[in-house]
């Protein structure tokens, strides 16, 4: 072999690598703020990575995620969206509002897909719905505005039902004033009895059912918040150690032993915020990308809990159900 040859072969096998490092030095990178842990969110992660390979995305193939995870201490948030601002990733992924208040206020550059179970115009979120200028979009779920729905199918499963409780967390104070506002709006409709119990805390959880061992009434609605959804095998085991028919916001609840659930759909929620985080990593600006408005509900009911609880299953219900647990 020629010298002259040999120089460039050697030349071409030493730029090789050279260009491998430059082809994952440019891959991009999505940042996943959440207030939970990732356990018990395999399901939920699978839906977002799905709509990202809708996208064209592979994780670990052509993009990488970078996760910060709150374990439910949500003053940890501001900084854990710092890091992700300091480390330049292309968009933030925020499944619940706090996540993405945090991220909003860390960057007004870096486009941020959220998740909002309420209005995201009166959260602050973006401006609009169909244009939300700025650098956020995402999905809303509705699942505030389906809480006369969620109460109405909790009087069709305890129909003798007068009195109900209503689980709030006063920390959530947007999230609270509006469930409260429509549950007791929907209660007086239906001629029906609320008593408020706040919870923020473990602690304080135990101290809701203490007292709703004390004055016994018909059923627990719990409401929509990301702290008492972290909390739902204590929820449900409180639930039926006492015997009390509770109605949760999500399907979760139900899978572990909860009576019934009606909400959006999670994990098609999940699956749409990695379509959208794909399309702007093409190029696509989150101020042209119109709010996505949740339209897959389900209710299901697990049919095994309600027969430890003495109840019958009405047939609307069990024909409305999108599952019945049995």
């Amino acid at each position: 072999m020629k010298r002259r040859e040999f120089i460039t072969l050697l030349g071409a096998a030493t730029a090789w690598p050279l260009a491998a490092r430059a082809q994952q030095a440019v891959m991009p990178v999505i940042g996943f703020l959440d207030t939970r842990s990732p356990d018990g969110m395999t399901d939920r992660l699978r839906a977002f990575r799905d709509g990202l390979k809708d996208s064209g995305y592979v994780e670990r193939e052509n993009v990488a995620i970078e996760y910060r995870w709150a374990e439910n201490q949500l003053d940890r948030l501001p900084e854990l969206a710092a890091e992700l601002v300091r480390r330049q990733v292309a968009v933030i992924a925020t499944p619940t509002t706090y996540p993405a208040l945090a991220a909003k206020a860390a960057t007004t550059t870096i486009p941020i897909v959220f998740i909002a179970p309420e209005d995201p115009v009166r959260l602050g979120l973006v401006a609009s719905l169909a244009r939300p200028g700025g650098n956020l979009t995402g999905i809303n779920l509705f699942s505030g505005e389906l809480t006369a729905k969620r109460l109405e199918f909790l009087r069709e499963m305890v129909p003798g039902a007068a009195r109900i409780a209503v689980l709030v967390n006063p920390a959530n104070a947007t999230t609270t004033e509006t469930t409260l506002r429509d549950v007791q709006s929907a209660a007086g409709a239906m001629g029906l009895q609320i008593q408020v119990l706040n919870a923020s805390t473990i602690r304080e959880i135990n101290a809701a059912f203490a007292t709703l061992v004390r004055e016994r009434p018909d059923a627990v609605f719990v409401g929509l918040d990301v702290f008492l959804n972290s909390r739902r095998a204590q929820l449900v085991n409180l639930a039926s150690r006492h015997a009390v028919p509770a109605t949760f916001s999500n399907r979760d609840f139900a899978e572990i032993g909860g009576l019934m659930t009606y909400g959006a759909n999670i994990a098609d929620s999940f699956r749409q915020v990695g379509v959208y985080a794909g399309r702007i990593l093409k190029g696509a600006k989150p101020a042209d990308l119109p709010v996505v408005q949740s339209n897959k509900f389900e209710l299901v009911i697990n049919a095994q809990t309600a027969t430890m609880l003495g109840l019958t299953v009405p047939e609307k219900l069990l024909v409305a159900a999108d599952e019945v647990i049995e």
